[in-house]
């Protein structure tokens, strides 16, 4: 199995962190989100153990919460002692009602809206991670208004290629993230920013993509990062308080992934900082890391019921299920690769279909999964799982073609429960006129 949480019981049916998954599709229904919340703990603790031991105890993690935003993810945070960032209202929000204190958050974003910015500085939100000029101004402007004095750190883009996927590659200098080191620009806005009466710069931010294996990419941001604040220290004065390293760690979705031990590449990021900042003569500024999917992805599964088996001799087959690219449309964006299982059929060895697994949404682009290989026998009625769905599902999941979203039911020491319901016919025409 692709991860420790999954296991295959005496009935021969598939198991999530330790319950039987046929079972909890029968109680709450299908498409279904569940989500393993002692992974979810486990995995924040590994990167704050590693992070504190690595770089000290003005190291922080904070939860990328684009990956899956609810309220009861903000809970785990606040109770974990783990810093957030936001990228829109709707996430700050959330956070907020969910008892997270702002003053912990980071929000991050490329074209934040003057509402936003309001919002945000009235809320008491901690930082604002800096796009361009633009928005500095603002934030200057309305901080000015309401009295305060904004901490900040500016997104710089080093100018780095990790080599991933071209639509969560961030870090390349036409991204349209941040001011780049290369252009000049990165240097003038750091300039600017020292400049604003209403404006506290505390450090920088870069992130350079995500699903990495390994920390080549992270040494190199790290270089770069280091020599740009040392750059910055010779020709303004300032030297930053604060770097902002991003996420990036990648996350197992089939066997030929390999596995990562987060632990000890931060603790070999930990040691190249230390190394670099004596070299440069600076002190070693508060590391801050963003981890977001590999902190959620592997605690998530997507439990869905086999629909129509599609057998067209001499083409191709297709299993479609009750859910799609309204629940996960990854695939849909990116081609992303999962592991499917027939979890009632563990134990089946008539492992010799080979399909297309689909969704039921209108539309010939909603694919969950080419290729895949499932028993002979599956049909109608079978239940499907699609494994490490913690990330970038629920939270890019949409009514397309007025589907409702499945619910997240949240799974604990041998404990079920919703933690988001399952929307309602109702739900999806609230907000019509």
């Amino acid at each position: 199995m692709i991860c420790e949480n999954i296991t295959v019981n005496e009935k021969g049916n598939l198991c999530f962190a330790g319950m039987d998954v046929t079972k909890l599709a029968a109680k709450y229904g299908t498409p279904l989100y569940l989500m393993d919340e002692n992974r979810i703990r486990q995995r924040i603790r590994t990167y704050k153990n590693a992070l504190t031991k690595a770089l000290g105890e003005e190291a922080k993690v904070l939860y990328a919460s684009k990956a899956a935003s609810f309220c009861q993810m903000y809970r785990i945070c606040k109770e974990e002692g783990i810093g957030v960032d936001v990228v829109s209202l709707g996430e700050l929000y959330t956070a907020i009602k969910a008892g997270f204190n702002p003053a912990e958050a980071y929000f991050h974003s490329n074209n934040k809206t003057d509402e936003d910015i309001d919002f945000a500085i009235e809320k008491g939100i901690g930082y604002f991670v800096v796009d361009n000029e633009e928005e500095l101004f603002v934030i200057d402007k309305i901080a000015g208004e309401k009295g305060k004095r904004q901490n900040i750190l500016l997104r710089i883009t080093p100018g780095i290629d990790p080599h991933t996927y071209e639509a969560v590659a961030t870090g390349k200098v036409d991204s349209k993230f941040g001011s780049a080191i290369e252009t000049g620009q990165a240097e003038q806005i750091t300039k600017t920013a020292l400049g604003l009466k209403n404006i506290n710069l505390c450090g920088f931010h870069t992130h350079i993509g995500s699903q990495m294996f390994d920390s080549e990419v992270f040494f190199d941001g790290a270089k770069i990062m280091l020599e740009f604040i040392s750059h910055i220290k010779n020709s303004l004065g300032y030297t930053a308080k604060e770097l902002d390293l991003g996420g990036g760690y990648g996350v197992r979705y089939t066997e030929n992934d390999p596995t990562i031990d987060i632990a000890a590449n931060i603790e070999a990021v930990g040691k190249y900082i230390r190394n670099k900042c004596n070299e440069l003569g600076l002190e070693v500024p508060s590391i801050r890391m963003e981890p977001g999917r590999s902190i959620v992805a592997d605690a998530g599964m997507t439990i869905y019921t086999v629909g129509t088996v599609k057998r067209i001799p001499g083409y191709k087959n297709y299993v479609s299920v009750d859910g799609g690219m309204s629940d996960n449309p990854r695939f849909a964006l990116y081609g992303s690769e999962y592991t499917i299982y027939i979890a009632n059929k563990m134990n089946d060895k008539g492992q010799t279909f080979n399909c297309s697994v689909v969704g039921r949404c209108c539309e010939s682009g909603d694919i969950i999964q080419e290729n895949v290989t499932l028993p002979s026998s599956v049909c109608r009625g079978d239940i499907a799982a699609v494994l490490t769905t913690g990330a970038y599902n629920y939270s890019m999941a949409s009514n397309y073609n007025r589907i409702a979203r499945p619910p997240v039911v949240m799974l604990n020491n041998g404990e079920d429960y919703v933690a988001v319901k399952r929307e309602s016919l109702e739900d999806i025409i609230r907000n019509d006129i």
